[in-house]
């Protein structure tokens, strides 16, 4: 530790140089990976101001819960639905697994007003709200299982 202090005494032009790249790094990744939204953010921007909800998760996943009102795009096909985000003049939420996939759905998609839930549907579960096809998936789940041995 000692040492470091020394370095950072004798040499402070390196050390400033260090200091503006970590900066810069944080906030080019931040940038990069879109602006987040909170659970209850989402539902002030959807009553507001009608934001939009896309839900980049495959078809199998989206089918076993969503959050009401979005419209399903799996990641795989949002190529072919680039040009019909972009011309949506309201905001645009992307909603993922955990968040991580949406920031690369906002780059692919360039446009300012497009936000990624933050921490996706986990986030969305762990913050108390309700998705809709969940209780049906359940049923469904509860339906197939085995049969009882005991009348």
């Amino acid at each position: 530790m000692d040492r470091a202090l020394e370095f950072m005494s004798n040499h402070p032009f390196l050390f400033g140089i260090l200091a503006v790249l970590v900066v810069l790094f944080f906030a080019i990744e931040s940038k990069r990976s879109g602006k987040k939204v909170s659970p209850n953010t989402l539902g002030m921007m959807v009553n507001s101001q009608d934001a939009q909800l896309i839900d980049i998760r495959a078809k199998k996943k989206f089918n076993t819960g969503y959050i009401q009102g979005s419209r399903n795009i799996p990641f795989t096909e949002l190529k072919d639905h680039i040009e019909d985000i972009r011309a949506i003049e309201q905001p645009v939420i992307i909603i993922c697994d955990i968040g991580v996939q949406a920031g690369a759905a906002i780059q692919m998609i360039g446009k300012d007003n497009v936000y990624r839930l933050e921490g996706g549907i986990g986030g969305w579960q762990g913050s108390g709200m309700p998705l809709v096809g969940l209780k049906d998936a359940q049923t469904k789940a509860k339906s197939k299982a085995k049969p009882s041995l005991h009348k």
